[in-house]
């Protein structure tokens, strides 16, 4: 788990909220369905309306990604490509068929598979990066989701707050509610900035940093496959993937 999002996420809200009850408000002021439905629902049919379906149903699914960041620990997968170069070498390329069943990773799948083929590295390599490419591009546009969601919730908050004004505006017959009804349309306001600054931009920034350190592990991953497929030493295969989160 990413605790240090989870912390910020606690430190953003709460502080907002603090400072609302430091002043004197109360919680019940800024807490209104109205505005939450004007923003997030215009927000997301506007970003609906940007993105292609595929795009946005894979942003919602990366949303945990957020807090349950997968694994990019890069040391499991150089022993587990060490493994399989070691054992190439002792028992040749087929020898590596008896270990599609330990892989559960369907790009690592896909590689060992290349290899048990007997592909040639040229085409390992190719074959790999075009998989890395198009998966890569489709993670980036679902992260650009939360960025365009942030783009667009401040100025759905203006409107939220221009029809809350309209609605006082009607009612200007009855003072006595005229401090309240400001008050509440202004709420959108606050919604459309405060999803915008606290949760849209910086989860499209969070998922967008995930999905470059997840190519960057599968590029390590190619040039170790296509280092077996080539023959080389494992010793020499080690060195090169190492070089890649060398510090």
């Amino acid at each position: 788990m990413d605790f240090l999002t989870v912390i910020g996420l606690v430190v953003a809200f709460g502080g907002v909220f603090v400072g609302q009850l430091l002043e004197g408000g109360k919680l019940s002021s800024i807490l209104q369905l109205t505005a939450f439905i004007i923003v997030i629902g215009g927000t997301t049919g506007a970003v609906m309306v940007q993105y292609t379906m595929p795009v946005f149903v894979r942003s919602l699914k990366m949303i945990p990604w957020v807090v349950l960041p997968p694994k990019t620990d890069p040391q499991p997968i150089i022993t587990q490509i060490l493994e399989w170069s070691n054992t190439a070498r002792k028992g040749g390329l087929l020898a590596l068929e008896s270990l599609m069943d330990t892989v559960s990773d369907p790009f690592l799948q896909k590689g060992l598979q290349m290899l048990v083929d007997g592909a040639e590295p040229g085409r390992i390599r190719a074959t790999l990066e075009v998989d890395l490419d198009s998966r890569s591009e489709m993670e980036r546009q679902a992260a650009k989701v939360f960025e365009s969601a942030g783009g667009y919730s401040p100025t759905i908050g203006i409107l939220g707050a221009v029809l809350g004004l309209i609605h006082v505006m009607e009612n200007l017959a009855d003072p006595a509610k005229l401090g309240a009804g400001i008050a509440t349309a202004f709420v959108a306001t606050i919604y459309g900035v405060g999803a915008a600054n606290l949760l849209f931009l910086p989860i499209s920034n969070k998922l967008k940093g995930v999905v470059h350190r997840q190519s960057y592990l599968r590029e390590m991953v190619i040039e170790g496959l296509v280092g077996i497929a080539e023959g080389e030493n494992p010793k020499m295969i080690e060195s090169r993937l190492q070089s890649f989160y060398a510090r």
